[in-house]
């Protein structure tokens, strides 16, 4: 490696950090959502869907209220719930679009492959016959803000069938 490529890396970091430290930086986040039917433990059915910068606007604004006060809410985002919903996603989704009235589930958290992969994986049982089409990850058992809303196909489910959501974000520096 010449001393000019060298140089242009050491400028580059420079002005990665001024854009970061000015707010000309960028958070990128990354979602996936794998939701796996199971039947006495089986799978028989699988939905993986993966989004790029798609998390609620209400999500956002709790980073950035956590950022100014922390509570111990900002490590709680591990509320599954599943839904009927068929809407597409938006950014100013604060619930699920039709709920099953089944409570949610929490689940386990843990740090994905690398430092920089947020995991939540919850089981859901059905009670009902009915179509699930949508999930969301919620920071408390009732009510509490909505971190991420997606919609998939339907995975149609009778009472005692289970669906395990294992819910990925991953962020990125904008470096």
């Amino acid at each position: 490696m010449g001393l000019k490529y060298k140089l242009n890396r050491v400028r580059n970091r420079g002005k990665a950090v001024a854009q970061l430290a000015f707010g000309g930086g960028a958070i990128i986040a990354h979602t996936e959502l794998v939701a796996r039917k199971l039947v006495d433990g089986v799978e028989v059915d699988r939905r993986r869907v993966v989004k790029d910068k798609v998390v609620t606007d209400a999500f956002v604004a709790f980073v950035v209220d956590q950022l100014q006060v922390e509570t111990s809410t900002f490590g709680d985002f591990k509320f599954h719930e599943m839904g009927l919903g068929v809407v597409a996603e938006a950014a100013g989704d604060t619930a699920l679009g039709t709920t099953t009235g089944i409570a949610r589930v929490t689940g386990t958290q843990v740090e994905g492959a690398t430092g920089n992969i947020y995991k939540s994986v919850g089981t859901i049982t059905a009670d009902t016959t009915e179509a699930i089409t949508e999930h969301g990850l919620f920071n408390i058992a009732t009510a509490g803000t909505m971190m991420d809303r997606t919609v998939f196909s339907a995975i149609n489910v009778v009472s005692g069938n289970q669906i395990e959501f294992t819910f990925q974000i991953t962020f990125s520096s904008g470096g």
